[in-house]
Parts: C-alpha cells; sequence; structure tokens
C-alpha cells in the first residue's frame, strides 16, 4: 500500500494555493509509469480536494536505449509529443507536472504555455522533502532581484579558493528564476525553488571549474571526494583532469554518450533557498531524492552540461553540478561571496549562521 501522509496533502494543496488555483478551475496531473507513486498519490490527493475539476493523464515511461544508466537528463522524454496528452494539458488552467525528470526544457512545453495553462512541475522527490521546505514569504521577493540582476549584467565571473575561474558571456542567454510557484498563465514553476539562472547562447562560456570535496555530482547522487578540473573553451568541456576515480567516473559518464552535446554547457546560476541544506544528500537513499534540494541551496554555484534549448543542443548525458565557496559576480556586482549571499538576496533577518554552509 503506497504511504500517504495527510500532512503531505495539505502541504500541497497550500502550494497550489500560492499558485492560484481556485475551485472554478480545471486541472490536469501529468505523471509516467516511474513516477514516485508516493509523490503523484499526494498531488493527487491534493488537487481533489481543491475543489478544482481535475483529470489525471498517466504516459508509458520509454525505455532506455542506453549505453548507461539514465538518472538525470534535465526534461522529461515520457511525453514523447504525444498529441491527446499535450491537448489535456493545453485545455487545462493548471498542470501538475509529476514526470520523473519534469518538463521545464521539454519539447512539448512551449505549446502548452502557449495555450495559457500554468504549469507547477514537481520535482521527483520523497514528499518529506517538501514538508520541510516551508513556505518563505520573502524568497519570490529576493529570487525576483537576483533575477532582474541577472537580466541587468553583461558578464558572470564565477571563482574559487580552489582555482575556478569561470566567465560567461551573458549576451543572447534567456534569464529564468523561480521561487517555487507561479499564478501567471503561461508559466512555469518547479517546486522546491529557490534557483536563478541563465542558459547561456552558443559560444558564451570558457574557463576552468575546479569541483572540490564536498560539491556535488548529482547525476550520480554523490558528493565529490577529490578534484575533478574541467577546462572549458567555447561552451564545451575540452579536458577532465583529476587523480582520484570521481573524475574517472564523470569522464566515463560523458564519453558513453558519443555526444559532443555532453559535454557543452547547459545552464549557470545560483541558489538561493534557505530552507535548503547542502548536507541532505547524506540523509538520503539515492532512489528517494532528484536533489533538487542541493541545487537550491543558498549561496551555492550551479554548473550543468548538456541540453540547453538557447544554444540549439539537445542530447541525453546531463550533470548538475552544485559547488560551495564560489564567489559570483555580475559585472562588477557581487551575488554571492565565498559561498554566501549578498546581504540584498539574503533572509530580511540577515541572520546566516542558521544555514549549514555558515556552520562549516
Amino acid at each position: 500500500m503506497t504511504r500517504v501522509e495527510w500532512h503531505w496533502v495539505e502541504r500541497f494543496g497550500e502550494q497550489y494555493a500560492r499558485c492560484g488555483l481556485r475551485p472554478d478551475e480545471s486541472a490536469v496531473l501529468v505523471c509516467e509509469t516511474a513516477s514516485r507513486t508516493e509523490l503523484v498519490e499526494t498531488s493527487w490527493l491534493a488537487l481533489q480536494a481543491s475543489g478544482a475539476a481535475c483529470s489525471r493523464v498517466t504516459v508509458p515511461t520509454p525505455a532506455n536505449r542506453g549505453p548507461v544508466a539514465i538518472r538525470s537528463t534535465g526534461a522529461s522524454v515520457a511525453i514523447a509529443r504525444h498529441r491527446p496528452t499535450i491537448a489535456a494539458m493545453q485545455a487545462a488552467d493548471f498542470v501538475v507536472d509529476c514526470t520523473v525528470e519534469g518538463l521545464l526544457h521539454a519539447p512539448e512545453l512551449g505549446a502548452v504555455l502557449g495555450a495559457g495553462t500554468r504549469i507547477l512541475m514537481i520535482s521527483n522527490e520523497d514528499p518529506e522533502t517538501f514538508e520541510r521546505m516551508v513556505h518563505d514569504p520573502g524568497l519570490a521577493d529576493r529570487v525576483a532581484l537576483g533575477k532582474q540582476w541577472l537580466i541587468d549584467a553583461t558578464t558572470m565571473r564565477v571563482s574559487s579558493p580552489h582555482g575556478t575561474d569561470l566567465t560567461v558571456d551573458l549576451d543572447g542567454a534567456v534569464r529564468a528564476g523561480s521561487h517555487g510557484a507561479t499564478d501567471q498563465p503561461g508559466d512555469i514553476a518547479h517546486w522546491p525553488g529557490g534557483l536563478v539562472l541563465a542558459f547561456p547562447a552558443a559560444d558564451s562560456v570558457r574557463g576552468t571549474i575546479v569541483l572540490a570535496p564536498g560539491d556535488v555530482n548529482l547525476t550520480f547522487k554523490e558528493y565529490v571526494h577529490t578534484e575533478i578540473r574541467l577546462t572549458i573553451d567555447a561552451d564545451h568541456i575540452t579536458a577532465i583532469d583529476g587523480d582520484g576515480v570521481d573524475a574517472e567516473l564523470f569522464a566515463s559518464y560523458l564519453r558513453a554518450f558519443g555526444e559532443t552535446e555532453a559535454y557543452a554547457t547547459s545552464h549557470v546560476g545560483w541558489g538561493m533557498n534557505p530552507a535548503a541544506r547542502w548536507d541532505a544528500l547524506a540523509l538520503t537513499d539515492k532512489r528517494e531524492t532528484n536533489g533538487t534540494e542541493l541545487r537550491a541551496f543558498a549561496g551555492n554555484f550551479l554548473y550543468s552540461t548538456g541540453a540547453n534549448e538557447v544554444a540549439g543542443r539537445y542530447c541525453r548525458g546531463h550533470f548538475d553540478l552544485p559547488m560551495r565557496r564560489c564567489t559570483v559576480t555580475l559585472d562588477e556586482r557581487a551575488v554571492v561571496v565565498d559561498g554566501q549571499l549578498v546581504p540584498e538576496l539574503s533572509p530580511a533577518d540577515g541572520d546566516a549562521s542558521s544555514t549549514p554552509e555558515a556552520l562549516t
């Protein structure tokens, strides 16, 4: 029997309300056969409790054609351009997305948003994660400010004590931010939220990324134990160096796809959610998490490889790599300094000591 706690249902209902869901609206829950059962059932019960006219669409999870296990693609392939499923989402006021990878970068997303549908993409996490991620009334404004700073900037620079030295030309980049909810027609939010990101245009990223012990490889759902040095030229990783098994596994995984796009930059940004914890992965079985909390913890720099529709690149290989203790600047404005958000992007009480990063 699937375990569903009523307080999970209540928490999900609160999030739907923040997305403006009303009893006079229509809602569709979209999931796939490999979706987390307790997540789907919690989402479904909360939808029914909202009073909205709701329906549920379940599509088959496609077979993995190899050559390696896929644990992160960055975009759901389950819809597979199935016209009735797309039509159901287009006809709804509100879609709850429980596909394994989510619709955020799926090829069908534009058609659904173009119909005025708003989407809440619920990350493939154990519902207990959402229970802990309590509503932060100031997060939306802080994310909006960070996004505006990113929009106003021409260049992002990232450095770290370990040797990271990365430059991102933001000309032509698509900037985005999510605080975990949206009430706007034709918009999508992912939950948990608390991220500001840029999807750079082609030939915009160059420099060096150094993944140090304690940084995170979310495709493998593991902390980095030995240094990995990535040389990046014209968006693409051109060299992977390191003396430990971490670098070997990183290189082996990318090589397996046999496509240059797997080595390219997908997106860059930083985490802003003080409720998200860097140490959460140590307390969670790999199958119980998709690592969204690690992407969002306050003060991280997130570097990702793989698909980037802004640069016209699509592939199955994907790494999300949250890094600690980096400094991120936009032109001359710092947004993260040594792994800490600047005061303007931090909670109003300014108590950074409550975050796990500040204690390490």
